[in-house]
């Protein structure tokens, strides 16, 4: 039977292929996919059974970032790049809870993501959702949104997660955090999350492996990186404690439901402040 909601996609949005975005939502239990997504994500969790874990501790360290952010390094505005398809506690709504008025950018490239994100996302004139993708970044700093919610003299938190593993390693994804970085006052914060390959557990490794080359064949992107790479990311800014580690073990919380299993060895998360 064909999928009914294909004939209510977005004109622009090519329902024929799957997308990183929709994939994603799908693990979280969402609705906006079709049967592409749903395809590629079976598949994916053939390897990876656990990979629903994966994408809500995803979404716990997110909201554990932001309410840190927000309610003690006293950050105010941020910039969300690669947001995704809307969920529940969105940066917005996370950083208004520890401080009112606080401002969000969100960026995607997704035609899907900027529609739903308009809807739901824009909901005052303290955020906006952007069009731009990581690989330009001073397109994404320098677009008029961007600049009318965004002091570039305050210290911002810059949200990188689940992007930078979708850059290939000739898109030189630790030089594009420098870039953004650059522009980007002192006192500033980068969160990053990023698959990772774990050479010293052997289960996992190989889980990320067949992972990959899964991706690369749906989706043409995807990378499994070592610690090494993603600590690259980070050069010349200050790795807060506890480092670089799989996410659920980032200053974990009370109220935390991701399960540790295989995939917990395979995406890392830090945070990094810009001296």
């Amino acid at each position: 039977m064909a999928d009914r909601r294909q004939k209510r996609a977005p004109r622009e949005v090519d329902t024929s292929r799957p997308s990183t975005s929709r994939v994603y939502g799908f693990m979280l239990g969402g609705k906006d996919n079709y049967e592409a997504d749903r395809r590629l994500a079976l598949r994916v969790l053939e390897i990876m059974p656990d990979a629903p874990q994966a994408a809500l501790a995803n979404r716990e360290f997110l909201t554990r970032v932001v309410r840190f952010l927000a309610a003690q390094a006293g950050v105010r505005q941020f910039l969300d790049i690669g947001v995704g398809l809307p969920a529940q506690d969105n940066v917005h709504e996370v950083a208004r809870s520890a401080a009112p008025g606080s401002r969000v950018v969100y960026v995607d490239h997704d035609p899907i993501v900027l529609v739903h994100g308009r809807a739901l996302l824009a909901v005052d004139d303290r955020t906006a959702i952007v069009e731009g993708d990581a690989r330009e970044p001073e397109a994404i700093i320098d677009d008029p949104e961007t600049r009318r919610l965004i002091d570039l003299g305050e210290p911002v938190g810059l949200l990188m997660l689940g992007v930078l593993h979708h850059l290939a390693d000739h898109e030189d994804p630790s030089g594009i955090v420098a870039r953004l970085m650059e522009r980007l006052p002192s006192g500033s914060y980068l969160a990053v999350s990023h698959f990772h390959n774990p050479a010293d557990h052997a289960e996992a490794s190989g889980q990320a492996y067949a992972a990959e080359k899964l991706f690369h064949e749906s989706l043409g992107t995807g990378r499994w990186r070592t610690r090494a790479e993603i600590l690259a990311c980070f050069d010349g800014l200050e790795l807060l404690e506890p480092g670089l580690v799989p996410l659920p073990e980032w200053r974990p919380g009370a109220g935390d439901r991701a399960k540790p299993g295989l995939a917990h060895h395979t995406v890392l998360g830090g945070v990094a402040r810009k001296p």
